[in-house]
């Protein structure tokens, strides 16, 4: 099952927001939240997200879902790196919340990565009506 990953500046955000995905998800659905630094303060942790797409990874994909424009930066710095392209890290053009339950709708149907993001993305047409 594909995973998802949800990167916040805020561990709250996150946390929240992994509670509605998995409420419509299947039980041990590959969901991992992340957000914070390690002090607890806002912001994004690079090797914390590392370790969530290494926990969220089955080799069927991961999905990242990211809220601002520094977690976008790290997610794809991320991806640059070598282990994660060969791990099909993706990014998903879409908002953190809406995608994120629609990604674990999809997952749970047993959709692949591709058509979870293509998915995903249409809830951003939605999302601007």
């Amino acid at each position: 099952m594909v995973g998802i990953v949800i990167v916040s500046h805020s561990v709250k955000a996150a946390e929240g927001i992994k509670d509605i995905a998995a409420e419509v998800g299947k039980p041990n659905q590959p969901i991992v939240a992340v957000g914070g630094c390690e002090d607890g303060s806002l912001g994004i942790d690079l090797d914390k997200v590392e370790l969530a797409i290494e926990e969220a990874d089955n080799d069927d994909g991961v999905i990242l879902f990211v809220d601002l424009g520094s977690a976008i930066i790290c997610a794809d710095m991320i991806r640059g790196n070598s282990h994660f392209t060969e791990k099909n890290v993706h990014i998903a053009d879409a908002p953190i919340l809406e995608g994120a339950v629609i990604a674990a709708i999809e997952a749970s149907l047993g959709s692949d990565v591709k058509k979870i993001l293509d998915v995903a993305a249409k809830v951003v047409q939605i999302h601007k009506i």
